[in-house]
């Protein structure tokens, strides 16, 4: 089946303007769904409400709209009492971006940092945040609802290729680079740099909470998938079993999947909890040697994600192809063209998928299908269980092999 285009956000172009630059590396929408936000290219970061660009697609048709948004939308020029009424920022980070993520304050959530008298900022609780990782190593953290910069994190000596906040509102940021470093950030100690994670030998391509933000997990420049522990700060394993770079991953909703994408033309599917390969979705068929896989095949894996439901992922190969899958099929059960897309993610609601290629962003509707009552029970044990307690649960074999993900 061929996804319904949802709409397109084209970055504008002038006849000398250079290719070079303006890859979309990243796009993302904030975690209540109240924002999205895309690399256009070169320096700039676009930030769009996600409501208002929506009502856009639908009365103003699917083209150009990145250009109208920015006459339709007002925009905000100082921040008193404006928090209700969502603006579009246009964003001059100062370099090219590699990377973005959005952050969410949860009050309650203690700092980990040790000096808690004084800090330059506190963060209340409808604090949204939009971290940006640069190509001179820095990270730039700005305030989504001013557009205001806020602080500016120097210690990578590289490129900054990813950014993730952990999901439980700590406003803890991992950063993964190409200086063979992850580093973990804590912007309620005002971007202290709290540790530094060693063990990945070449570039650090990308990085991903679990939904109990206690793993992390990390991709880069080699053969291996590694998984740490985010209250020791130590690695638990290392998950093998591609034959290429490994470039992207995410968790599923309840924690008990990983997805993770390769240029060996693959997406695997592993249970992280023992590290065993589930499924894998292939993107060249006969699924290619692992001589062929190893080096340029034409089908390398760019990106993944998985949709809110825990049913659905999407992948984005250089074929020139965007695909979705579920989870328990071994072909896309959709697909849609897409030249030179480099990444994707679901909107927090997961009826929408962006992806980017160069400066502009592509919207297309996702499979849309009512979970199973046996889906839901499934992810509300494994949110809270992993693998080795349900193998111990006194239910038939089946039950346990439905729970762990294996029929």
């Amino acid at each position: 089946a061929r996804s319904r285009t949802v709409g397109e956000l084209l970055a504008p172009t002038s006849p000398f303007d250079k290719k070079c630059g303006r890859e979309n590396w990243t796009v993302a929408f904030a975690p209540d769904g109240s924002y999205f936000a895309w690399s256009q290219g070169h320096r700039i970061v676009k930030l769009v409400p996600w409501s208002q660009c929506l009502n856009n697609f639908l009365l103003h048709g699917t083209k150009n709209v990145a250009n109208s948004i920015s006459t339709r939308l007002p925009r905000q020029n100082s921040d008193s009492g404006q928090k209700n009424k969502p603006c579009e920022h246009i964003i001059d980070c100062g370099d090219i971006v590699w990377s973005l993520a959005f952050g969410s304050s949860v009050p309650e959530k203690q700092s980990r940092c040790v000096n808690i008298e004084w800090h330059r900022f506190k963060f209340g609780q409808d604090q949204l945040l939009l971290a940006t990782g640069l190509n001179n190593g820095r990270i730039k953290i700005w305030d989504v609802y001013t557009g205001k910069l806020l602080l500016n994190l120097m210690d990578h000596t590289e490129v900054v290729r990813d950014l993730t906040f952990a999901p439980d509102g700590s406003l803890i940021l991992v950063s993964a680079s190409r200086d063979k470093t992850l580093r973990v950030w804590d912007l309620k100690d005002d971007g202290n740099m709290m540790k530094v994670l060693r063990g990945h030998q070449n570039w650090v391509y990308g990085c991903a909470f679990s939904p109990d933000s206690s793993v992390l997990c990390s991709v880069g420049a080699s053969k291996a998938v590694f998984l740490w522990d985010m209250d020791k700060y130590s690695m638990i394993r290392k998950l093998e079993g591609h034959h290429n770079d490994v470039v992207a991953c995410e968790f599923s909703p309840d924690g008990a999947l990983l997805a993770t994408a390769s240029y060996d033309t693959r997406v695997y599917i592993w249970d992280p909890h023992v590290g065993v390969i589930l499924m894998e979705f292939g993107h060249l068929f006969p699924p290619p040697t692992p001589i062929f896989a190893g080096g340029a095949n034409d089908r390398w894996v760019r990106s993944v994600s998985f949709s809110h439901d825990g049913l659905h992922i999407a992948s984005l190969a250089d074929d020139k192809m965007v695909r979705f899958w579920r989870i328990d099929e071994e072909y896309p059960v959709q697909v849609a063209p897409l030249n030179n897309g480099l990444c994707c993610t679901f909107s927090t609601d997961g009826s929408v998928l962006a992806a980017g290629q160069d400066g502009s962003v592509y919207f297309w509707a996702t499979p849309r299908q009512v979970s199973s009552l046996q889906h839901l029970c499934r992810m509300a044990i494994r949110r809270v269980m992993p693998t080795s307690q349900v193998k111990n649960l006194p239910i038939p074999s089946k039950v346990v092999e439905f729970l762990c993900y294996q029929i």
